[in-house]
């Protein structure tokens, strides 16, 4: 069995480059689901307090006969649960539910602007890894100037920051940030949506010349940009598929095909961080 490179963090630590996504996973398929993962290779598993099923992933991590060190697991602070206090409890709660004593990674779910807390939702963040409670933090969902505001009120990067990423919509400009600050690109919704990528030609085309599926064929894409990647899938031939994705090569000519379907912001899917504050999303 093949096994996911890991992409280092600029805090000391790694995180395999292709991971297990499970939103909009039910809770009571949450723990199979996550045990056909781990069967397939997968050792990076995603999850977040709003997903509602990090109950089910714990059940899944005590079952593994794998070792702890040998499993990545991030979640996330949901915006109803920011700032400094809530944030302390909200963690305590998931990590009740995971199991664990320690987690890989935590992230702010969403930047929430109007709420106005992430910064002290980020303090929290800091104390929990000082009490080695989490080895590394991060944010979902933040925009440039959102992660500014953190680096200027508290003085620390985030290691990570997942966000809406996939052919359509490759957001160049927030890579290009993330970069510069050594910040590691997350991509969820990797896949796009039915009907859009999937179907697209020149995902097809490239497809049919590597004798591989259109998921495969964007999984490698993102590999091959260097972002971590969390593809989701409840259907075990897919989970399998996905994983396989690792051992897809593409050239640099497909690769800057795929990123030339960039739509900019036509081709966002997902919430805006500016404006959603609600209690979902990826």
């Amino acid at each position: 069995m093949f096994t996911s490179p890991r992409i280092p963090f600029r805090d000391g630590h790694s995180i395999p480059q292709l991971g297990y996504g499970v939103w909009q996973v039910e809770d009571e398929v949450a723990a199979d689901v996550v045990g056909q993962a781990f069967e397939a290779g997968y050792r990076h598993v995603d999850t977040a307090r709003g997903y509602g099923n990090e109950a089910g992933v714990g059940q899944a991590l005590r079952s593994a006969d794998l070792p702890r060190d040998e499993i990545f697991v991030t979640s996330k602070v949901p915006n109803q649960d920011q700032g400094y206090d809530a944030t302390l409890a909200s963690f305590d709660a998931t990590m009740a539910d995971l199991g664990l004593e320690e987690l890989d990674l935590y992230l702010i779910h969403w930047p929430a602007p109007s709420a106005g807390m992430s910064v002290g939702t980020w303090k929290a963040l800091i104390e929990l890894q000082e009490q080695g409670r989490i080895r590394s933090i991060g944010t979902s969902n933040f925009r440039i100037e959102d992660l500014i505001k953190l680096e200027s009120e508290t003085g620390v990067v985030p290691v990570l920051n997942q966000v809406e990423l996939h052919p359509y919509f490759t957001q160049p400009e927030l890579r290009r940030f993330h970069s510069a600050k050594g910040i590691v690109t997350e991509s969820w919704s990797p896949l796009g949506q039915s009907g859009g990528e999937l179907e697209d030609p020149v995902i097809t085309q490239i497809a049919d010349a590597h004798g591989a599926t259109p998921a495969q064929v964007m999984i490698a894409w993102n590999l091959a940009l260097g972002n971590v990647v969390i593809p989701k899938s409840v259907t075990p031939e897919r989970i399998v598929a996905n994983f396989a994705s690792l051992e897809l090569r593409l050239t640099e000519d497909e690769v800057a095909q795929i990123s030339d379907l960039h739509k900019g912001e036509d081709g966002r899917r997902g919430k805006h961080p500016a404006e959603f504050a609600g209690h979902q999303g990826a």
